[in-house]
């Protein structure tokens, strides 16, 4: 997985989650899936600057590890932690080479990872290294690109994003370019996996009792926008995340 792509952006990277789908959507859905974490731990994975490593070691995780490729993005996370210290620890690390940590966590979090994988293979080794760092029972909670998203659909623009795919198809699916509608606009090529190539990776590496889990619109963004507004995303939601066990 390329690190130039995030290398250019670093804390730039915090503003996604201001726009109307991540915060009013992708946030408090996440959230909500992995629940109470007080006294877990928690290793995040392609964690960036660590939003996710923050608001769950806020929710009481007795110990929380961000690790993500880019070193600007890890910078930017420690950068953050010294502004607010929260006792949060990151490490530059590819999870397609992730070795054995020396401690299993109960929870490990993959936003915006597993669609990363060049191949098939690439996604089986990212599975089955979170596989063996996490605890027996331990969970599993994936965010990315929905496989069955219509690019002919409805545009995201009104959510702060755009979806397009780059014409290209690889092993796991076609690759997306995804555009994050800032001052100025941040684009990211990734990867949108058919769904039988995350099942197939995660049963492979020993994963089991996989769930798909849509978003939900949370209250406040049916409050600040009403609900016609969120139509479009109801019929043809760009995200999906998953849960499973190990």
């Amino acid at each position: 997985m390329s690190t130039q792509q995030y290398d250019e952006i670093g804390e730039a990277f915090e503003g996604f989650k201001a726009l109307p789908l991540t915060h009013h959507a992708e946030v408090p859905s996440f959230l909500a899936l992995v629940g109470d974490v007080r006294g877990r731990s928690v290793l995040d994975l392609a964690s960036g600057t660590g939003f996710y490593s923050r608001e769950f070691r806020r929710r009481g995780a007795a110990e929380v590890l961000g690790i993500d490729i880019s070193g600007e993005m890890v910078a930017a996370a420690r950068e953050l932690e010294s502004r607010e210290p929260l006792g949060v620890r990151y490490e530059v690390g590819d999870v397609s080479e992730l070795p054995a940590l020396g401690e299993r966590f109960d929870v490990a979090l993959a936003v915006q990872l597993l669609n990363y994988a060049e191949d098939i293979d690439a996604m089986e080794r990212m599975c089955r290294n979170v596989h063996r760092n996490l605890a027996p029972g331990g969970e599993f909670f994936v965010l990315a690109q929905r496989p069955d998203y219509r690019f002919d659909g409805p545009s995201l623009r009104k959510y702060g994003f755009l979806c397009e795919p780059t014409g290209e198809t690889g092993e796991t699916g076609p690759r997306v370019r995804v555009t994050a509608l800032l001052d100025p606009p941040i684009r990211i090529e990734t990867g949108c996996p058919r769904r039988d190539v995350y099942e197939k990776c995660l049963h492979a590496a020993g994963f089991t009792d996989l769930t798909w889990v849509p978003l939900e619109v949370s209250e406040a963004g049916l409050r600040a926008f009403g609900a016609d507004f969120w139509a479009d995303l109801h019929a043809n939601p760009p995200l999906e995340m998953l849960r499973c066990r190990a």
